[in-house]
């Protein structure tokens, strides 16, 4: 039997291959639980039983954002369990059930909530007192950990009866389920922990609860919407190219007239303003990239040791305004920024000793909302950096970010190749081409006079 011919293989060359993987990279975001610039990012719920009742307990929940920059805005996140039992809620304070259920064989007490599977919302700001905990009543808004820790935490408490009332006959809710206020999070098996332990306010007490589990929820950027929510755009003092959002970078414009609307239509406040508000999907302006959000990269001014960039980042949604908004830029000369005007920054080092990424956001009552689209929809900063003697150049796109998230979202990138190069860069380019060409003719030359 002849043995089996080996199937030939195509070989990239190394510099085709790596093209190519930066290239799609750059246009494909990371839709992974696991966000490698904040990798142990989560939000843990906590629910503590603090009390028992005659026919279960009363427990405190606790929603805590480790995420560095992901945080949810308004309308709020949404917390939802199905019961182990046939659990039902007496009483809450510091959030509410979206649904009663069916409560007709209670007689004269009426629950809360009689719903196997219910979820939880967060109360508005200005709730009567007595309906409140702390860390409840802001609207379902929860700040990220780095950008505002105070307010990264939100609780509420809850009374539940036909619960069981000792340790051995409580049992765990399953299937928990986050919203923010859409899709995104996907949380895991709920897991019984040490029980948490509270200390008075002079700290020479400290009391613990009867249990505690706790539930972790991940976010996934596919899980939350199939389409990318911001794009990138590059220009250069040195190039007057400028290098828009990659086109249908978020989506292709349709035929729908409810697609898009354009900036200068006549009929554009009619439109926005008899829009399904209470939709989450954005109503964006028509451009070629259809993104919500783009963010743009200047690279504006060149210094004998210093260099400077502008950033501006623009909202084309007429139905949202970003509250608490937030950057996170992954660049090597963050490790050299000296001054940045009128955002805030902190660096967020996610491989520990590496300082190349920055989490960049607003400054309270002057910034931190961006408007929607229309004449106030923008934010902007400007970026002085140092000079590395070593790493330094304008070459090759070198000035530009590797990769920007808005608000937790990874941000389509322009591919490499398109990138403002410096203005010898085509004539080298194209001296490269031309060499071949010039030797082969150069061979045939001599060949017709020596023939």
């Amino acid at each position: 039997m002849a043995a089996r011919q080996p199937r030939p293989v195509l070989l990239l060359p190394m510099g085709v291959s790596v093209v190519l993987l930066v290239t799609f990279s750059s246009l494909m975001p990371s839709s992974e639980a696991y966000d490698p610039l904040d990798p142990n990012g989560n939000i843990t719920i906590k629910w503590d039983v603090l009390q028992w009742t005659p026919d279960g307990y009363v427990a405190v929940v606790s929603l805590y954002n480790y995420q560095q920059y992901r945080h949810i805005q308004a309308p709020g996140w949404k917390l939802g369990w199905v019961w182990a039992k046939k659990e039902v809620i007496w009483a809450m304070n510091g959030g509410q059930a979206t649904e009663q259920g069916d409560c007709s064989k209670f007689k004269s007490n009426i629950p809360h909530c009689c719903k196997k599977n219910p979820e939880v919302v967060d109360l508005l700001p200005g709730t009567p007192y007595n309906m409140q905990i702390a860390n409840c009543c802001k609207g379902g808004v929860l700040n990220s950990w780095a950008q505002d820790p105070a307010n990264s935490v939100a609780s509420f408490q809850v009374s539940v009866g036909q619960a069981g009332t000792t340790n051995k006959t409580v049992r765990v809710p399953r299937n928990f389920t986050l919203k923010s206020p859409g899709p995104g999070y996907t949380c895991g098996n709920a897991k019984l922990v040490r029980p948490t332990k509270f200390f008075s306010q002079d700290g020479r007490r400290t009391t613990q609860a009867h249990m505690t589990w706790n539930v972790t929820c991940t976010y996934s950027q596919m899980a939350a919407q199939k389409s990318p929510t911001c794009c990138v755009s590059l220009s250069s003092f040195y190039n007057d190219t400028i290098v828009n959002c990659p086109t249908c970078s978020c989506g292709c414009q349709s035929n729908k007239p409810e697609s898009c609307i354009e900036g200068n239509s006549p009929h554009l406040a009619s439109v926005v303003n008899t829009h399904d508000k209470d939709s989450l999907a954005p109503l964006v302006q028509c451009t070629s990239h259809m993104c919500p959000i783009r963010v743009h990269w200047h690279v504006k001014v060149n210094y004998k040791e210093y260099w400077r960039v502008k950033i501006t980042v623009t909202n084309f949604n007429y139905r949202m305004n970003y509250t608490q908004w937030n950057l996170v830029t992954q660049h090597p000369s963050f490790d050299n920024l000296t001054t940045i005007f009128s955002f805030n920054y902190k660096s967020l080092n996610p491989y520990g000793v590496i300082n190349d990424t920055a989490m960049l956001w607003g400054i309270k009552y002057y910034n931190d909302l961006l408007m929607t689209a229309g004449p106030d929809g923008n934010v902007q900063s400007e970026l002085l950096f140092r000079k590395h003697p070593k790493t330094f150049t304008f070459e090759k796109g070198w000035a530009f970010p590797r990769r920007i998230y808005f608000n937790g979202d990874n941000c389509v990138m322009p591919p490499p190749d398109a990138y403002p190069w410096l203005p010898n860069a085509s004539s080298r380019v194209m001296s490269s081409l031309l060499l071949p060409f010039i030797a082969i003719w150069t061979t045939l030359t001599f060949l017709m006079v020596y023939a």
